[in-house]
């Protein structure tokens, strides 16, 4: 059996104030987010352009905290919204949701991609390979902030979390989940869109690998209390995984044979003028 490092979940204390290990990992995710979203800007194919990255690392910021908030009261926590509306802006007792904040972040995406006259399908595509280690800091601020553990185990790797009422022997799920979810799915996303793929493909490429990744540690993550597990097995975030994994197949076929190379940034240009011939 491995030892918990007790980390303390408070990263800094002044006075009443005190910052979370959790939030910080928030904001290097950002942070990590504008520098890659930096570098590849100057790609000759990059529909956004190094100018452009600060408030598009604002807008998909604001997607993910509201979409993330909403969809975690909506998915898993919705009798209490019912009972309790004003729950929703409680950000401060935790509660985020994956699925509710790539939807955040897919409307953001769309509202800036009209405002720079871009498409959302190149954003999305850009937008993709940015987001993984986020997602894997932010389950390092879970493991750290000892939430979201994972199941009873035997295994020489199990832990005991010192939070837990049962102080049972737990997979260090969220350390999975940041391997996964963070690590790999980055290795893999930043290679596979190093170069020009059709529209939709690198979308499709992230969206598919984490409804799989999700899908399987959620074998062995502890289900969320009060959410019911269907057919004996399948949890809510396995529920939520399906459709990633069906919508992700179905884009990338899609996309490798109806859409075409991206042609660089003079192809903004040009969907915007044909756009405009068309208005007329």
């Amino acid at each position: 059996m491995l030892t918990y490092p007790e980390i303390d979940p408070v990263a800094v204390a002044i006075g009443p104030l005190k910052i979370h290990w959790y939030g910080l990992m928030y904001l290097a995710g950002f942070a990590a987010a504008w520098w890659l979203a930096m570098r590849r800007a100057q790609k000759p194919w990059s529909p956004v352009i190094k100018s452009e990255v600060e408030d598009l690392i604002l807008f998909c910021a604001i997607g993910v905290v509201v979409g993330g908030r909403v969809g975690y009261m909506f998915f898993y926590n919705f009798s209490e919204l019912v009972a309790h509306p004003l729950s929703l802006f409680k950000v401060w007792e935790g509660g985020m949701s994956f699925h509710g904040g790539l939807i955040g972040v897919m409307l953001a995406a769309t509202l800036y991609a009209r405002k720079i006259g871009t498409t959302f399908p190149a954003l999305i595509d850009f937008v993709a390979p940015l987001v993984p280690i986020g997602l894997g800091l932010g389950r390092i601020g879970n493991f750290i902030g000892q939430e979201l553990w994972g199941r009873e185990t035997d295994g020489p790797w199990g832990m005991v979390f010192p939070r837990d009422p049962e102080l049972l022997v737990r997979h260090p799920s969220q350390l999975y989940q940041a391997f996964l979810e963070g690590l790999v799915l980055f290795v893999v996303l930043w290679i596979y869109s190093s170069k020009p793929r059709p529209r939709l493909a690198v979308g499709g490429l992230f969206v598919l690998l984490y409804g799989v990744f999700r899908f399987l540690v959620e074998f062995v993550r502890q289900p969320d209390v009060g959410i019911e597990v269907m057919f004996g097995w399948m949890t809510r975030g396995q529920l939520l995984c399906l459709p990633m994994i069906a919508a992700g197949i179905i884009l990338m076929v899609w996309s490798y044979r109806t859409q075409p190379l991206p042609e660089g940034r003079g192809q903004r240009d040009g969907e915007l003028e044909a756009a405009k011939s068309g208005a007329k």
